[in-house]
């Protein structure tokens, strides 16, 4: 443990010449701390940025919070004092600032609330960030919807999409916020999931410019749950990007859902496979080259049939993999489920037993041509494939 200096020591130090000061803790109150903590996130974000805080719509919420910020220390004389000797990137330098409300007018409560500091926390440092009046005007827009009194108009819409998304015949997708979402991205027609309900773009209005001279329109939006809005694009925009579970729902025929390549948005989803198997069971035999397991694999095929010999799923055989399609943008599970409600008049109706003598009835079997698995596949790329079912006698394909 360190020693204390004494009276004797301190004398002995001034006759060798050294000087001894006390120096004094400095001590702030508690609304001079938060004040200097807010400004030294202002930093921060400077020097992960490299510029200084930005006003617009455009901007993010905590860069228009610390522009506001950074307007008020630069106006109240009191705060400027308190950030001046830390101030080594020159922040408070004369801008052209907002008209401000004066010292004077304002209480600690109220100054802090315009330093976008909260004036009771239990921590001195815990921040609240307060919405800015573009961002309470959006709240106010999302939540002011009507009853939609033509609903009826749009319900077989809504229906046919729950549809498609059961069948897998479209997908929702994430928004991928990272690849940036644009106004241009919210068209006519279009269904998107936000908050949980599903809403379609009935109508987009003139194009408008907004008070920071960017482009805007007014829309019609229809909801599941038979209400409405004429929100704006730009306020539809915000609450789609900052709602991390919102998406897009796909059109049925949009992106190659079936390809060699993909483009740079798509997300692999996985594999379609179709097999032919090695068994020397009779009916698997006889019906060898029509005798198709077909299934969708999120992993690689080969790793999927890797103990085909041991599963009765395989027919406790050895296969050949004879058709091999890439997934993308698209439901695995619904899709095998589809694929195999269309081919189900097919289906191989077989009992084998399995490993440990017990009967198995194997479900992904069907006795269907090769080439009728490639046009089922063509049917889904162009969104056909729910108005065709199997036909066994004419081993093809026909519209319902």
């Amino acid at each position: 443990m360190p020693r204390e200096f004494t009276d004797e020591d301190d004398q002995l130090l001034a006759e060798l010449g050294v000087e001894v000061e006390a120096k004094k803790a400095e001590t702030r109150t508690p609304k001079e701390e938060r004040i200097i903590a807010g400004f030294e996130e202002i930093q921060r974000f400077v020097e992960e940025h490299g510029h200084v805080p930005q006003h617009g719509e455009d901007r993010d919420v905590f860069e228009r919070l610390y522009a506001t910020r950074l307007d008020r220390i630069r106006a109240v004389e009191e705060c400027r004092s308190l950030v001046k000797e830390l101030d080594h990137q020159g922040l408070l330098e004369p801008q052209m600032a907002e008209e401000l409300p004066r010292i004077e007018d304002l209480d600690d409560d109220a100054l802090l609330a315009e330093l976008g500091v909260e004036a009771e926390t239990a921590d001195i440092t815990k921040l609240q960030h307060v919405r800015s009046n573009v961002e309470k005007r959006a709240a106010e827009e999302i939540a002011n919807r009507e009853p939609c009194e033509d609903f009826e108009t749009f319900k077989p819409l809504f229906d046919q999409v729950k549809n498609d998304l059961d069948q897998g015949t479209r997908a929702s997708r994430v928004i991928r916020k990272e690849a940036g979402f644009l106004k241009t991205d919210i068209k006519e027609g279009e269904f998107f999931i936000l908050g949980g309900q599903t809403l379609y773009i009935a109508e987009v209005g003139e194009r408008i410019k907004a008070p920071n001279g960017e482009m805007d329109a007014r829309l019609r939006v229809v909801y599941s749950n038979r209400t409405e809005s004429n929100i704006l694009l730009r306020s539809l925009q915000r609450a789609i990007y900052k709602d991390d579970t919102s998406r897009r729902i796909s059109e049925p025929t949009a992106g190659p859902l079936f390809a060699d390549q993909s483009d740079e948005d798509d997300l692999e989803s996985g594999t379609v496979y179709v097999l032919r198997s090695k068994s020397d069971h009779p009916i698997v035999a006889e019906n060898r080259e029509v005798l198709h397991k077909i299934g969708v694999t999120g992993g690689a095929v080969e790793k999927r049939i890797a103990n085909a010999e041991k599963e009765a799923t395989y027919l406790l055989a050895g296969v050949d993999v004879v058709a091999t399609y890439k997934l993308f943008n698209i439901n695995r599970t619904k899709l095998e489920k589809l694929i195999h409600r269309v081919f189900e008049p097919a289906r191989l109706d077989i009992e084998i037993k399995d490993r440990f003598g017990n009967p198995v009835v194997p479900q992904e079997w069907f006795l269907v041509p090769l080439h009728v698995v490639d046009e089922a596949v063509d049917r889904v790329k162009d969104g056909t494939i729910t108005t065709f079912a199997y036909e066994p006698d004419s081993a093809s394909l026909k519209r319902k």
